[in-house]
């Protein structure tokens, strides 16, 4: 009997990359991968863990409904951080091109709208897009599992990275204040989404957190100290002052800790389901020192002080 085939979008991504290496890995589906670049690396290391690629992109309806014949599954998760307020018109072809193709189980990679979580007072792009096309998802009636995933670990290596302050010890800072910040680390995504499709009758209608950490950031703080021999900080920044930064995305950010201080005050629901999912979940320590060696503000320490 040939196995079902599930399409993964965002395959040489972070989250579609770690979708798609869990569903060969468990074997249970056959993996079709869409990808603009069928030639870059990621895309062959996929086809030599044996999924088939397809050439497309969420800008191309046409070419979604091509990679979704035959298709039991989707997975499917847009970017905002790349293509800003395109990335409304690419998930609605991609809602679009699900429901056209009579998808069985479709899984979206969404979140929670933020600005009606704060009365339309915090405009937070990047989560307010994806929550209205979760909505213009469940209007058409589709098939669907609908996950939330926490705020990446991997994020202190791209956005959050330390700062070494005059005190001597490493900071990192932002408006989310003592309540509590769910994280996760991005590969561990991947064998939640496998496990939701190979029980989609319990998924199906739902929607699913995906958290491995809910603790207070003065807390993580504390942990990475531990795991790093070094002291490292949280500052609380209030809103107003993180926006006023200036960098691309600085309000947006800020109105996101914003939101999630004032409103989300824990997710440990999320948390205890999420372990059901994968019990191999890192948590943060574990992360830590798997990753250890990628946090260079520790090498560079070392050479000045040597």
């Amino acid at each position: 009997m040939e196995k079902r085939i599930i399409l993964v979008t965002g395959a040489t991504g972070a989250q579609g990359g770690s979708v798609a290496h869990a569903l060969l890995k468990d074997g249970k589906f056959a993996v079709r991968c869409l990808t603009r670049d069928i030639a870059s690396q990621n895309a062959q290391n996929l086809r030599r863990a044996g999924a088939e690629l397809v050439q497309g992109d969420l800008d191309d309806l046409d070419s979604l409904l091509v990679a979704m014949h035959n298709c039991y599954g989707v997975f499917g998760v847009t970017n905002f951080w790349e293509h800003f307020d395109k990335e409304l018109q690419q998930g609605r072809n991609l809602v679009d091109a699900v429901h056209e193709s009579n998808i069985q189980h479709f899984i979206f990679s969404s979140l929670p709208s933020y600005n009606k979580l704060s009365n339309g007072e915090l405009s937070v792009p990047h989560c307010d897009i994806k929550a209205e096309l979760e909505d213009y998802s469940k209007s058409l009636g589709i098939k669907a599992t609908y996950v939330h995933i926490a705020f990446y670990y991997e994020n202190f290596l791209t956005f959050f990275p330390f700062q070494k302050n005059e005190d001597g010890n490493f900071h990192f800072g932002f408006p989310q204040g003592d309540t509590k910040l769910s994280m996760v680390a991005a590969e561990d995504f991947g064998p939640i989404i496998a496990n939701i499709f190979e029980h989609g009758e319990q998924y199906i209608g739902r929607v699913v957190g995906v958290v491995a950490e809910d603790r207070s950031c003065s807390e993580y703080a504390e942990t990475m100290s531990e795991v790093f021999g070094e002291k490292v900080i949280y500052d609380y920044i209030p809103r107003e002052i993180y926006a006023s930064f200036g960098f691309p995305g600085a309000e947006e950010l800020a109105n996101m800790f914003e939101c999630q201080r004032l409103y989300i005050p824990g997710r440990q629901r999320d948390m205890e389901e999420s372990y059901k999912l994968n019990p191999k979940m890192q948590n943060l320590e574990t992360w830590l020192k798997r990753n250890k060696e990628k946090f260079s503000f520790m090498e560079e320490r070392e050479t000045v002080e040597a």
